[in-house]
């Protein structure tokens, strides 16, 4: 694990603006903090020379292009030993309707994010592909009601 990267207030500043709107010019970036186009470029390039940022993301409104169910899974492999996490992460990354894959430490092995047109749409995925993966054994499912998006580590 690699030690914390010192930031000052400017690069706290930075990378809340990135964070609300990663398509804003280092020119408009600059203004906004008191820098010049220059110096907002340098500190965006040492922060992700450091590390920090890692990449850019196109956000996509789900709701817009027809998947207006969200549900999140969280899957007990059923046989530990006998198929792999590599396995399950394989095939599992191959359904496109699969946003995010997390292994984690608690009741479930695996918590998905998973997208869907409707309930019905939804169910025909949970039965044809999800507990068709390998290991699949308990699956509990979440359906999304609401969401906040929250400001992050930063704070805004």
């Amino acid at each position: 694990m690699s030690a914390p990267v010192d930031l000052d207030a400017i690069d706290r500043s930075l990378l809340r603006a990135l964070a609300r709107d990663a398509t804003q010019s280092t020119g408009a970036l600059g203004r906004r903090l008191g820098l010049s186009q220059p110096a907002a470029w340098r500190r965006i390039r040492r922060l992700e020379e450091a590390g920090i940022i890692t990449g850019r993301r196109l956000i996509l409104d789900a709701e817009k292009l027809g998947f207006g169910v969200t549900v999140f899974l969280g899957i007990k492999l059923a046989t530990r030993g006998r198929v792999s996490l590599d396995d399950f992460e394989r095939a599992v990354s191959a359904i496109p309707e699969v946003q995010t894959v997390q292994h984690v430490l608690g009741r479930y092995d695996y918590r998905l994010r998973v997208v869907a047109r409707d309930l019905p749409d939804f169910e025909r995925l949970l039965r044809r592909r999800l507990m068709t993966l390998p290991g699949v054994g308990e699956v509990e499912a979440n359906v999304l009601l609401s969401e906040e998006r929250l400001p992050g580590p930063l704070g805004e």
